[in-house]
C-alpha cells in the first residue's frame, strides 16, 4: 500500500502522483488529512442536503478547501483542528452517512478523473471566493455551489453528468472571479499602469508573498513611521497597482520572481517574510527562523499570525523582527517592471488596441500565462514571448510572467501600446476574459474569432478552475502546458480534446507557426 496519492499539481511525481512524499515537500500525513478534510466536507455537504445552510458551514467550505491547494498549509495541528471542526459541524446538522477518504481517488479510471478535475476546480474557487470573503464581498449562488458541489464528488454520476457537472461549475467560477475583482476594486480603486522598481534599498523590510491584497494593506498601514520598507513577492507584484496600495511610501518596490526561487532568494536575507497565501516552499533552516504565516498557510515551527473575531491582524511582532535584524545596508536595483494593465486600463485603450488590429499594425494578441513552477519545460514561455512577432501583442498574469516580465524594455510597444501588458494575478483572470469579451463586441463575432490565442501554463488549482471557466465559456483552441495533467483520464483527454480542441503545447516556433499560418 502507497503512503500517500496526490496527483493534484503539474509536478506530480513522474507524471502520475506522488506515492511517498510529495514533491512539494508535503509529507503522508498532511496528505491523508487533507483528503481527510475532504471527505468531511461531502460527508458535511450531505448532511446540509435539504436543509438550510448557514454561515458557518460556508466558511467552512471555502476555508478547508483552500488549505487543501497545493503548497499552502503542511502543518498537521491546524489541518487536524479543521477536520474535527468540519465533523463537529456535520454532526451538528445530522443525518449524514460518512464519506470515506480512501473513495476519493478509487474506482473507475475516467469517473476518478472528473470527480478529481471537480474537486481540483473547487479548491481554487474557494482561494477566490476567501479572499472575497475577507473584503465583504460574498454572492449566495458561489457559496451554495461548495456545498452542491461537494455532495456531488460523494455521489454516482455518468460522464456525461459528470461533464455537466463540471462546465456548471466553470460558470459559477466566473462569477466567483467578478466577485474577487469587486471586492479588490472596490476596497483598493482600480489599478492603474505603474512601473516598479525590482531589487532593495537601504533599511529594515518584510517581503510579502502569496496573494492576499487585504494582509498587505493591514501591514501598510501599521509599518507606517517605523521606518520599515515593504516589498512584494510573487504573486504580490501587481499590488502596486492599487491606488490605495501604492499611496504607501514604504512600498518600495518588488524583490525576487516566483514562487518556486523562494528557497534562494530568501537564504539569508537580513529581513522577515510574510506568507499571506499559497504558495510556500520547505524553509531551508538558515532562514526558517525569519519567516511569519497568516490566514490558511501553515509550516510546523513557523510563527503563524492568527486574525480576531473581526479580521484584522496585529503584525507588530513581525515588524519589530524586521528592525532587530536590520535590513539591508546596501542598494541593489535592477530594471524595474510594469504592471497594472488590468481590464479597466486596458479597455480605456480599446480603441487603439481595435484600430491597430483594423489597420494590420497588430496581427494577434497572445495571452501567455498563469503559473510558474520548477519543473523543466518552462522555458518554452520564454521562448514564446522572445519569438512572437513584433506586430503581435501579449497580455499576461499570474506568476507564469516572471518567465518573461524582464522583456518588456526589448519588447518595445506598437503605437505607444506595450506589447507586454502584465494584467495582475492568477486571481486576476476575470481580466482577461472581460477583454476578450469587450473585443468580441467591438468585431461583433465570437471570442474564438478574435486574433486572439490563449498559452496557459498550469501548476495548482487555481489554474485547474480558470480553465474549467474558459471551456465553459465554450473558449477553444487553448495550449496548455508544460505537461497535461496527470488527473485527466486518456478517455477525458479525448472528449477535451474533441469538444474544445485542448491541445498540448509543443515548441515555440512550431505552435507560433499553427497559430499564425493555420493553412501551412
Amino acid at each position: 500500500m502507497n503512503d500517500m496519492f496526490c496527483f493534484q499539481c503539474e509536478q506530480a511525481a513522474g507524471g502520475t502522483g506522488c506515492t511517498k512524499v510529495g514533491v512539494c515537500g508535503k509529507k503522508p500525513e498532511v496528505s491523508r488529512l487533507q483528503d481527510e478534510i475532504t471527505a468531511a466536507l461531502i460527508t458535511l455537504a450531505r448532511a446540509l442536503e435539504g436543509k438550510k445552510s448557514c454561515p458557518e458551514c460556508e466558511k467552512l467550505f471555502e476555508s478547508a478547501l483552500f488549505m487543501t491547494v497545493t503548497n499552502v498549509n503542511f502543518d498537521p495541528e491546524p489541518l487536524t483542528a479543521m477536520r474535527d471542526a468540519i465533523l463537529a459541524q456535520a454532526a451538528k446538522v445530522g443525518g449524514a452517512v460518512a464519506y470515506n477518504a480512501d473513495d476519493l481517488f478509487s474506482g473507475n479510471e475516467d469517473i476518478v478523473s472528473l470527480r478529481s478535475t471537480l474537486l481540483f476546480g473547487m479548491r481554487g474557487m474557494a482561494a477566490y471566493a476567501e479572499h472575497a470573503r475577507v473584503l465583504g464581498k460574498t454572492d449566495p449562488e458561489v457559496s451554495a455551489w461548495f456545498q452542491k458541489g461537494m455532495k456531488a464528488l460523494g455521489d454516482e454520476h455518468s460522464v456525461d453528468e459528470w461533464l455537466g457537472l463540471i462546465l456548471e461549475f466553470g460558470s459559477i467560477n466566473l462569477k466567483c472571479m467578478g466577485l474577487l475583482d469587486a471586492a479588490n476594486t472596490s476596497a483598493y480603486g482600480d489599478p492603474e499602469p505603474a512601473t516598479v522598481a525590482a531589487g532593495y534599498v537601504k533599511g529594515p523590510f518584510v517581503v510579502v508573498t502569496g496573494h492576499d491584497l487585504r494582509d498587505l494593506k493591514m501591514l501598510l498601514e501599521q509599518s507606517a513611521g517605523k521606518g520599515v520598507n515593504v516589498y512584494t513577492h510573487g504573486e504580490m507584484l501587481p499590488a502596486h497597482a492599487y491606488p490605495e496600495l501604492k499611496k504607501y511610501p514604504q512600498l518600495k518596490g518588488n524583490f525576487g520572481t516566483a514562487w518556486q526561487n523562494q528557497q534562494k532568494e530568501f537564504d539569508g536575507i537580513p529581513g522577515v517574510v510574510l506568507y499571506t497565501t499559497n504558495c510556500i516552499m520547505p524553509p531551508k533552516p538558515t532562514y526558517a527562523g525569519n519567516l511569519y504565516t497568516t490566514a490558511q498557510v501553515g509550516w510546523p515551527g513557523v510563527t503563524h499570525i492568527e486574525a480576531d473575531a473581526d479580521g484584522n491582524k496585529d503584525f507588530s511582532a513581525m515588524i519589530d523582527h524586521a528592525i532587530k535584524l536590520g535590513g539591508w545596508q546596501d542598494e541593489k536595483l535592477g530594471d524595474p517592471l510594469m504592471t497594472g494593465f488590468a481590464h479597466k486600463a486596458v479597455l480605456s485603450v480599446a480603441d487603439k488596441v481595435v484600430d491597430a488590429v483594423k489597420s494590420g499594425a497588430v496581427k494577434h494578441i497572445f495571452l501567455v500565462g498563469g503559473c510558474d513552477g520548477a519543473k523543466l519545460g518552462r522555458d518554452y514561455y520564454t521562448q514564446f514571448v522572445e519569438q512572437a512577432p513584433k506586430d503581435t501583442l501579449i497580455l499576461t498574469l499570474a506568476c507564469g510572467k516572471f518567465r518573461f516580465n524582464h522583456l518588456q524594455t526589448k519588447l518595445g510597444d506598437i503605437g505607444g501600446i506595450p506589447r507586454l501588458l502584465d494584467m495582475g494575478q492568477c486571481n486576476d483572470a476575470y481580466s482577461a476574459i472581460q477583454v476578450a469579451v469587450a473585443l468580441s463586441k467591438v468585431f461583433d463575432c465570437g471570442v474564438n474569432d478574435l486574433p486572439l490565442t490563449l498559452i496557459l501554463s498550469w501548476y495548482e488549482q487555481k489554474a485547474v478552475c480558470i480553465l474549467l471557466t474558459l471551456l465553459a465559456l465554450g473558449i477553444t483552441n487553448i495550449r496548455i502546458g508544460p505537461t497535461l495533467p496527470a488527473f485527466i483520464s486518456p478517455t477525458v483527454l479525448n472528449v477535451l480534446v474533441e469538444k474544445f480542441k485542448l491541445t498540448p503545447i509543443g515548441t515555440a516556433a512550431d505552435d507560433l507557426k499553427a497559430i499564425l499560418d493555420p493553412a501551412v
